[in-house]
């Protein structure tokens, strides 16, 4: 059998250390925004913040700014992707994993599924924007010409 070009080996060591590593990226970029903005609202982070979905909303100052702060952490984990995951066609499959996982840590912290609209309407667009934007630059790596020239250049 021929060798193929990029031929991707099944390694689930590998595969399991990128979804821990991708996690934990996810919960210390959304701490760091979620304390950032927090200056602005002259609140601290709270596991309430990152885990309560009441806490979501238009309404209230510091629902808007958990809402921001979980928008500028998609950005930042979409960064993430283009770092630790590397292949654009896997960056779907990371994001819907590290949101899946935290869906559950929502439903462990709240004893309850989470159940409001603003909730729901928050992740699914950071989703969207962390798999989109990490596709992205993803492919913009993959698709970088590869120099068939590999004789040194010389200055004449």
């Amino acid at each position: 059998m021929a060798a193929q070009f990029r031929s991707y080996v099944w390694d689930p060591a590998l595969i399991v250390a990128q979804m821990v590593l991708l996690q934990a990226g996810y919960y210390s970029s959304l701490g760091l925004w979620l304390a950032l903005l927090g200056t602005l609202g002259s609140t601290g982070p709270s596991l309430q913040q990152v885990f309560s979905d009441e806490i979501l909303g238009f309404s209230t100052p510091p629902g808007r700014l958990s809402m921001m702060a979980f928008i500028l952490n998609a950005l930042t984990c979409a960064l993430g992707l283009l770092y630790f995951i590397r292949r654009g066609k896997q960056c779907l499959d990371f994001t819907v994993t590290v949101h899946f996982f935290h869906l559950l840590g929502c439903w462990i912290y709240n004893s309850r599924f989470p159940s409001t609209l603003t909730w729901w309407l928050v992740h699914v667009v950071c989703t969207a924007l962390m798999a989109a934007i990490g596709e992205y630059l993803c492919m913009r790596i993959e698709l970088r010409e590869i120099p068939l020239n590999s004789a040194p250049k010389s200055n004449v």
